[in-house]
């Protein structure tokens, strides 16, 4: 699993892309489809279960906040 700890290093198209991807995923673990696919080692999201994509989209939607009222 990647390290996110320096989300505020991304750049804001990387921190929108991560959102974007963060709420596919969850898509997929939402509509229960059976053995969701997984995600190669070079994927962004790869080694995160559920509850850790939730984690981290709420820390992502977070910063983007800030970041637009700044």
């Amino acid at each position: 699993m990647k390290d996110y700890s320096d989300l505020k290093e991304f750049t804001d198209k990387k921190i929108r892309t991560l959102r974007n991807n963060l709420n596919n995923r969850l898509e997929t673990f939402k509509k229960g489809e059976k053995g969701a696919k997984v995600l190669p080692p070079s994927h962004m999201l790869h080694g995160m279960d559920e509850g850790d994509c939730k984690a981290l989209l709420l820390k992502v939607q977070d910063l983007i906040k800030k970041r637009s009222k700044a």
